[in-house]
């Protein structure tokens, strides 16, 4: 499988927290997605990208905070976070970047 243009729009970046430091012991990565990409999407961008094979996907959306900027209300974009979960074996360095 060859990494597609769209497989760069799916995923946008990797998450490294502390949260995602502790996940990633367990064979999971934390990437931040599209806020439109659906699961079977994500699995097929991370296994072309990085050539690995994913055992399962979850999702979470985290609500944009409304945010004062110079007296002014705004309000932070919405994110959509992948826990990608790796079969045995199998490892994504985050820390290297693409």
């Amino acid at each position: 499988m060859s990494a597609k243009p769209e497989h760069y729009d799916v995923i946008r970046k990797p998450i490294i927290t502390e949260k995602s430091t502790m996940v990633s012991e367990n064979g999971a990565v934390v990437f931040e997605v599209a806020i439109d990409a659906a699961k079977p999407q994500i699995k097929e961008a991370v296994e072309a990208l990085f050539g690995v094979k994913v055992k399962a996907v979850n999702t979470t959306i985290t609500k944009g905070k409304v945010k004062r900027f110079r007296g002014m209300l705004g309000k932070r974009k919405d994110v959509k976070k992948a826990y990608v979960t790796l079969e045995e074996g199998n490892t994504i360095d985050v820390s290297t970047g693409l």
